[in-house]
């Protein structure tokens, strides 16, 4: 009974090390620098954080460098920008390899249809009567350092709420920004498999992000089946009702199931989405992802 006690504790104390496996920073389109992220996750009582930036790794060095100093355990991720049925999908891999030549290319050139789309928003607010400039949005992401300059729809909702046409980052989502908004495009983009396959050949884990904001289950069923290896069961902007769908799915594929705050950093007055460690898991989870990356580096070394 002994030894049966001392393994439960064990097992207890592990899962006490809890991670925030989603989170945004200036390198892509949150407010904070990567370390300050990192020192957030630490004041928070997090044991580590994944540093998730859109279409970028840009900000993983740095992170990096801070959790080594502060011990905090920082784990390598990105998000990446599909389209499915025209909505935006997002796909989260970890443990990429971030020195992958053929992956920063890719990711290049999806930074690039981000900018063709925010050009087309700006067009669409324009003709609502809600004229933009670049130059302005530009001037809102150059108010804090970033890793490839990259500028997204949380800029364009900054520029919203300081000229007036709106009260809150929330409402410029909800009415012009989202995917039902008045000035919403979606340029083509790459499906959420290429991201799958890209996060697979850089040797890392695929997981798709926040599946309850697509209201297409279908799709999500699709993208298991084609090669996902996790889904993002809980996050900020879930349900209650969400995370007990999403748990049981992955349940029933044998997927990693993962939780994240979707934390951006605070415009306006509020944080977006939610506040790091707003949702976390464990460090089994962590170990799995590592070793499905492991298992997808072994294959791409005997191809």
């Amino acid at each position: 009974m002994a030894v049966a006690a001392s393994s439960k504790e064990a097992r207890d104390r592990k899962k006490l090390k809890r991670y925030d496996l989603h989170s945004h920073t200036t390198a892509s389109d949150g407010t904070n620098p990567p370390a300050v992220n990192v020192r957030l996750a630490q004041e928070a009582g997090l044991y580590g954080v994944a540093i998730t930036d859109h279409d970028t790794v840009a900000g993983l060095e740095e992170a990096v460098a801070e959790g080594e100093r502060i011990g905090i355990d920082v784990v390598p991720g990105i998000e990446i920008s599909t389209v499915a049925n025209g909505r935006d999908v997002h796909v989260l891999g970890y443990y990429i390899d971030a020195r992958d030549r053929t992956f920063l290319e890719r990711l290049k050139e999806l930074r690039s249809t981000r900018e063709r789309r925010n050009a087309m928003i700006l067009a669409k607010l324009a003709e609502l009567g809600m004229p933009v400039a670049m130059e302005e949005v530009e001037a809102v992401a150059l108010k804090r350092p970033r890793g490839d300059g990259t500028v997204g729809r949380p800029h364009i909702a900054e520029v919203l709420l300081a000229k007036g046409y709106v009260s809150t980052i929330r409402e410029a989502f909800d009415r012009f920004l989202g995917n039902t908004g008045a000035a919403y495009v979606n340029p083509p983009r790459i499906r959420p498999e290429d991201a799958i396959d890209w996060i697979r050949e850089a040797g890392g884990t695929p997981v798709l992000a926040h599946p309850g904001l697509y209201g297409d289950d279908e799709m999500v069923v699709r993208l298991i089946e084609y090669g996902l290896a996790g889904i993002e069961v809980r996050h900020s902007d879930h349900s209650p009702e969400d995370e007990a769908r999403y748990a049981k799915l992955a349940e029933r594929y044998g997927l990693i199931a993962t939780a994240g705050s979707d934390f951006h950093g605070e415009r306006g007055g509020a944080v977006f989405h939610g506040p790091l460690g707003a949702r976390f898991t464990d460090s089994d989870t962590v170990e799995r992802l590592q070793q499905a990356s492991r298992h997808f580096e072994r294959s791409r070394n005997r191809t």
